[in-house]
């Protein structure tokens, strides 16, 4: 399982919508390295000037490697992270997060880390099997 999602929450989710706060302490609490991991991609960028703030660290287990897997290749978890901190997220490589500031997810920075050219210079032999 992605989630470790409380009975009463599923119970509530299965009679309609629930908020992206509900769900993201669901997040924040099931995936506590990705969130980590993600949320101090953000501060780094809410406390700088670049482009965007980017963590390449291999994860240390394959525990992590997974919880932060499941956080980016969610569209309704990535979707969640981005509304609530007005960021734009991209991933590469298994492993390489980064967030931009919404103004900039159409500038050449976010282009160029989306690229084909940058994935494939991202390879690394330690992340053969992510």
């Amino acid at each position: 399982m992605s989630l470790d999602v409380p009975t009463a929450l599923l119970e509530r989710a299965e009679q309609g919508e629930i908020s992206d706060a509900e769900f993201l302490e669901v997040v924040r609490e099931s995936l506590p390295y990705a969130w980590t991991i993600i949320t101090g991609v953000i501060a780094d960028l809410r406390s700088g000037t670049d482009e965007f703030a980017d963590d390449a660290s291999i994860p240390p287990t394959d525990t992590e490697q997974g919880q932060l897997l499941r956080a980016m290749a969610s569209d309704p978890i990535r979707g969640a992270i981005e509304r609530h901190f007005d960021v734009k997220l991209a991933f590469q490589n298994c492993h390489r997060v980064a967030a931009f500031r919404l103004g900039d997810a159409d500038g050449p920075a976010y282009r160029t880390f989306v690229s084909t050219r940058a994935q494939l210079l991202a390879q690394s032999p330690e992340l053969k099997n992510c």
